[in-house]
């Protein structure tokens, strides 16, 4: 197996409840006696682990497999695969169930030949040189008033930011965070950072502008190695 990329090479952000399916891709090359025109002599995929390679394949634990897949022939001796990994973060899954979990995966493929009875002939499970990263899911929210406001007077922007917690499954407050409020002018396409905030130890975002034109108001927290990026809604102010 060969030219393995998970995720387009960006990190997999996973939340609480929500399924998360990132997309893989990868080519495979049959030995001797083995062809594309019979895929049920041969088996190959790769998925991410932690720990001991023969234990998360044996427990399912910190191991993650592909949901499915699918391999298109290029020649009868070798193949180009796409599909999608899967983890739940339900904690039957054992998928995502600790923060720690919230790291560097390492990636493994699994190998199998079989006869041409059916019979297994030969299986592996190698590890690769190419890794994953696995983030928590962040959110952000954002109020601005007064709504509507005159213009010259200060508009308060609040909010709140949280993580995902893989332990307990729910959001809890991310204090001590470094926020962007941004701000889109009506009529434009593109926001432009005013000021950065800190969230409290609640996770509360509160800072100050001075209104001058119409225009979107939101927070964004730029994520770091174990946490994903979080943008909230816009919340539009009306300058009179």
């Amino acid at each position: 197996m060969s030219g393995i990329v998970i995720n387009n090479g960006k990190p997999i952000v996973v939340g609480t409840t929500k399924e998360v399916e990132p997309p893989i891709r990868f080519d495979i090359a049959l030995p001797s006696g083995y062809s594309t025109s019979d895929p049920s002599r041969y088996d190959a995929y790769p998925f991410l682990y932690r720990g001991s390679i023969n234990t998360a394949a044996d427990t399912g634990e910190n191991f993650i497999q592909p949901g499915s897949y699918t391999c298109y022939e290029t020649d009868s001796k070798h193949a180009h695969c796409e599909g999608n990994l899967y983890i739940d973060p339900h904690p039957s899954q054992e998928h995502v169930d600790s923060n720690s979990d919230a790291t560097t995966w390492k990636v493994g493929v699994s190998l199998k030949l079989w006869k041409a009875d059916g019979g297994l002939k030969t299986g592996e499970l190698e590890t690769r040189s190419a890794t994953a990263q696995l983030k928590r899911a962040a959110k952000a929210t954002t109020n601005a008033s007064p709504e509507p406001v005159t213009k010259g007077k200060p508009i308060t922007v609040t909010g709140k930011v949280t993580r995902a917690n893989w332990s307990t499954k729910k959001y809890d407050a991310y204090s001590g965070r470094t926020v962007s409020l941004q701000f889109r002018a009506k009529g434009t396409d593109s926001y432009k950072t005013l000021k950065k905030a800190t969230a409290s130890s609640t996770g509360r975002l509160k800072t100050t502008v001075t209104a001058s034109v119409d225009g979107y108001y939101r927070w964004v927290y730029y994520g770091n190695s174990t946490t994903g990026v979080a943008t909230s809604t816009a919340d539009y102010v009306d300058v009179r």
